[in-house]
This record gives structure tokens, sequence and C-alpha cells, in this order.
């Protein structure tokens, strides 16, 4: 099997790396510096696309003969964009917003070659539904510290799946990285995971 392009995961997040290991990829790390600014004037799907591709841009100068790939990931409810909360305030905030409310989750990723310059950009949106919280649940799962690393103030994979009633659309993708969009899109860089499973350095 010959040996392919270095893969590049631009993201310092325990959840994306999770979700890439799952493929069986072997790939290094080295998280983006590109500094996050929400732009309103974007539509959610362009503004997490555009926040991705910033984010590939910024770690595939560092690279050569490299597949860089960059993740970001936004909630929306009712027009209204979450990211992540900058203190327990805004956590608070965020949460009683999304009570009770279904919201969107959108994850944008880009994948880009370093080489050949070649680059794509993707979102996709999951739908999730949350049971309507008591002022108690929030404050207690504001204390456990959770909510205050990640988009919308809650993690699907964590202490936050209780409030989840249930979820239309890509689990993953709710955690930060759309598994299915991603290897269906990888295909178009030569790379099949089922097919060159441990081809990478």
């Amino acid at each position: 099997m010959r040996k392919i392009k270095t893969i590049i995961l631009a993201s310092a997040s325990p959840r994306r790396k999770e979700i890439l290991e799952k493929t069986g990829l072997k790939f290094r790390i080295d998280e983006s510096d590109y500094e996050e600014k929400i732009n309103s004037r974007l539509k959610p799907h362009d503004l997490a696309r555009f926040l991705s591709c910033e984010k590939a841009g910024h770690v595939a100068r560092r690279h050569r003969n490299a597949l860089i790939i960059a993740a970001d990931t936004i909630v929306v409810l009712r027009g209204r964009l979450f990211g992540k909360p900058r203190s327990t305030d805004q956590a608070r905030e965020m949460l009683k917003a999304l009570s009770g409310k279904a919201h969107s989750v959108i994850t944008g990723f880009t994948i880009m070659d370093t080489d050949s310059k070649k680059e794509m950009s993707c979102s996709v949106e999951s739908r999730v539904f949350f049971k309507r919280m008591t002022a108690d649940e929030i404050e207690a799962y504001i204390r456990s510290g959770e909510p205050l690393d990640k988009a919308g103030a809650y993690g699907i994979q964590g202490l936050g799946a209780v409030f989840i009633k249930r979820i239309e659309g890509d689990f993953f993708n709710v955690m930060g990285l759309p598994l299915y969009a991603l290897t269906e899109n990888l295909k178009k860089f030569g790379v099949n995971v089922l097919r060159q499973k441990n081809a990478f350095v």
C-alpha cells in the first residue's frame, strides 16, 4: 500500500480527536491559532464553513504534503447564534434559552491539501430537542464545569446528554465533527478509510 499524505487535525478538541480516531486513520494534531469572530452578517452554514476554512488555512501554512482537517460548530436557536460561553453567566443564559426548545447544531468542516492547494468546505445540520430544565438543574450542570468550553454551553457526549429528549440528524455532528460527511468528502482527496486504514503517518 502506498504511503500517502499526513493528516493533520487542526483542533485541540478531545471530542473531535475521539471521532476522527473512529476511522482508524493515523493523524497528528496541530491546533489552529485562528481567533474566531462571529460575523452575524453571514448565514449560519456560511459562517461555520468560513470559520473552519480560516482554521485550516492557518494550520496549512505550517505543513507540507499534508491534508488539513478543521471544523467549527455553532448552535442556532431561532436565528440566534451560540458559540462557546465566555463565563458562567453566559452559560446560564444560553441554557435558559435552549430549555424546552429545539435548536440546530451546525458544524462546518474544511479539508485542505497543502501540496495541490485543493480544498473543500461543507456544513452539516442536526436538530437537538431539549427537555425543560429547572433552575436547579441548570445550576448543577454549570457547577460541573462542562458547559464552559462547548458551543451552546452543553456537551452531548457528557452530562449534558440528560437534557436531550431526541436528535434528528448526525449524532457526531452535534459532538463537533460529522463523521459520515467527513469520510465521504475525504474520498475526493483519495482517502477511503475502509481501504486505506493505517496508510497514514
